[in-house]
């Protein structure tokens, strides 16, 4: 593997890299669980909620002049209604949790060490925006017997679990999109992830 740099940044910063982030989203979610069939008008709209946040951190790997690697964190609080309220509505005072918003590696690059690289810059940066208790984020629930699941899938829980995050499977939100087998948007249930912020 070549050698990667990495950059931080915030609010206004991550406008000059919505394109690539957005390009990396619809790359990386195609594949399962998400399945997502991504949309770059959709995307730029989406990231327009970091580029607005004050407290936004984008973290952002390039091989070269390619992002190959990238996660994004702010607080809760900025983010949209649908990720806000099931926490409010479960006892947690949202002005006090961060939301990691997502992490996207391609292929080549996973197994390297920068999954945990990923939670340790987002953790960081909670830890000096502000008084904030928790952390948070979301995953989609498919079905086990899922068409499109490949063989020998497993998923991340054991690794969320070692950097400290509990599942709570009683915290739900309902989050829409297209998946690439499907002619329309439906309503996807993703379950919340959430440590204490030492």
């Amino acid at each position: 593997m070549a050698q990667l740099t990495t950059k931080r940044c915030s609010a206004g910063e991550i406008q000059a890299h919505v394109d690539e982030l957005a390009a990396l989203r619809i790359r990386v979610f195609r594949d399962f669980p998400y399945l997502y069939d991504g949309d770059l008008d959709y995307e730029r709209e989406y990231l327009a909620t970091y580029v607005n946040s004050p407290r936004s951190l984008a973290f952002l790997v390039h091989d070269g002049d390619r992002l190959v690697g990238a996660t994004t964190a702010l607080p809760l609080a900025d983010e949209e209604a649908a990720f806000k309220a099931p926490l409010a509505e479960a006892g947690f005072d949202v002005d006090r949790v961060f939301y990691f918003g997502e992490s996207l590696l391609l292929g080549d690059y996973r197994g390297h060490g920068l999954g945990h690289r990923f939670f340790d810059e987002r953790e960081a940066w909670a830890r000096q925006a502000g008084d904030f208790s928790h952390a948070c984020f979301c995953t989609v629930e498919r079905p086990q017997d899922h068409p499109l699941r490949p063989p020998g899938y497993e998923p991340l829980d054991a690794f969320w679990q070692r950097r400290g995050f509990a599942r709570r499977d009683d915290i739900g939100a309902i989050y829409r999109w297209q998946d690439i087998d499907q002619g329309r948007e439906t309503d996807k249930r993703l379950v919340f992830w959430i440590r204490a912020l030492d």
